[in-house]
């Protein structure tokens, strides 16, 4: 659609200043479909109410356009209702509801089965199992606010301010904790360390400004006015969180790399292998996440139009469905067990002198200088 006298091909004889081009679309010669407004002699103010039947599957767009030089500094003001068949939310956003539907029935699973096995073995349960227990809880409620926010906005047709901003704040928390729970997991927390020591200053801040950056950039996505075109404006609030994600991804894998080696040091196969399982699980995760954000970025310089809008909702699935599964990963690793010590921290014999790993007919000298090695590691723990 054009309003300017810079086209080419431009004739008095066939317009005028303030008339709008429209190019006709080949396969239906009645759109796009245009509805005048005019302001009789001296009104000030002209009202337009108009049905528009949809007979098509599609993304339709509702364009504002006034090219009269006089009619310069107009003002529009209204609200437009759209409907699709099965309710009022969007196309684009429709599977998502269904998505958020199933996710609060697997999280409602997996905190059955976590709570059933946390009541049944209470006695050894480890203060690494509250923390997760938290992640499912907050991502349990993310979950179903979400499902709720949608499901209201289908059948009401209005997006409550105060619903939005209760879903993208259980986000963003659920997201932070996480975070901060693979963190603490990396370093090793309640497995071959008791605290974080000095570096709880440095997390907890890291934590804080995450939680910030992604709260902003939930707001932007889902509060206020939402432009499919403002991506410049977005990339103002997905840089900081992507910044953030690099560094929580940087510092779990150095701190992984660490605690495997002191365990390695120490020779506790137990929780050397429980460390290995996560470390793989990781990993495939971050190079799934990396090879999805190739795919997001292409998909969305390809269509700027947004003429994928059906499969679109599969974008913030993914990372919902991926957090979910990493998260299932560290419930089957570190759930409930009958023997706690095998992978909680002790402090006996140096925090990890597995009795597995040593030999009952080993000198008296061997086992003096493991257990000085290891209460040295044991000391250089405690200080960080």
């Amino acid at each position: 659609m054009k309003c300017r006298r810079s086209l080419g091909w431009w004739k008095p004889s066939f317009l005028s200043v303030g008339e709008v081009i429209i190019h006709v679309d080949p396969e239906n010669h009645e759109w796009p479909r245009r509805i005048k407004a005019f302001f009789q002699g001296t009104n000030e103010e002209t009202q337009i109410s108009e049905e528009v039947e949809i007979e098509r599957t599609g993304m339709y767009y509702l364009y504002f356009m006034y090219c009269d030089p006089q009619l310069k500094g107009t003002m529009i003001k209204g609200r437009t209702v759209w409907k699709n068949p099965d309710g009022y939310l969007p196309g684009k956003m429709a599977p998502l509801m269904t998505f958020y539907g199933l996710m609060s029935l697997a999280y409602l699973v997996l905190g059955l089965a976590w709570f059933l096995r946390f009541v049944q073995l209470w006695k050894d349960i480890i203060q690494l199992h509250y923390y997760i227990t938290g992640v499912i809880a907050l991502g349990m409620c993310e979950v179903a606010v979400w499902y709720f926010e949608y499901a209201n906005f289908n059948s009401t047709g209005s997006r409550p301010m105060g619903i939005t901003l209760w879903a993208v704040t259980f986000t963003s928390v659920k997201k932070t904790v996480s975070r901060l729970l693979l963190l603490a997991v990396s370093m090793g927390y309640g497995v071959v360390r008791p605290t974080l020591g000095g570096l709880t200053f440095k997390v907890i801040f890291l934590g804080l400004v995450y939680f910030v950056a992604s709260e902003a950039l939930e707001m932007f996505e889902n509060l206020g006015n939402i432009n499919d075109f403002s991506g410049k404006a977005k990339l103002f609030f997905v840089l900081p969180v992507t910044v953030l994600d690099v560094c929580f991804i940087l510092w779990i894998f150095s701190s992984l790399s660490r605690t495997l080696e002191k365990l390695q040091m120490r020779r506790n196969l137990a929780k050397l292998e429980l460390y290995r399982k996560f470390t793989n699980a990781l990993a495939a995760c971050v190079l799934l996440s990396i090879a999805w954000i190739g795919f997001e970025l292409y998909f969305n310089a390809t269509d700027p139009l947004n003429e994928l809008w059906q499969i679109a909702w599969i974008i913030p699935a993914f990372w919902a469905l991926l957090a979910f599964i990493l998260l299932v990963v560290i419930c089957a690793l570190w759930a409930p067990s009958r023997n706690p010590t095998r992978y909680a921290y002790s402090e006996e014999m140096g925090d990890d002198f597995d009795e597995e790993t040593v030999s009952l007919t080993s000198s008296g000298i061997k086992n003096v200088e493991m257990a000085a090695n290891l209460g040295e590691d044991l000391e250089e723990d405690k200080r960080e």
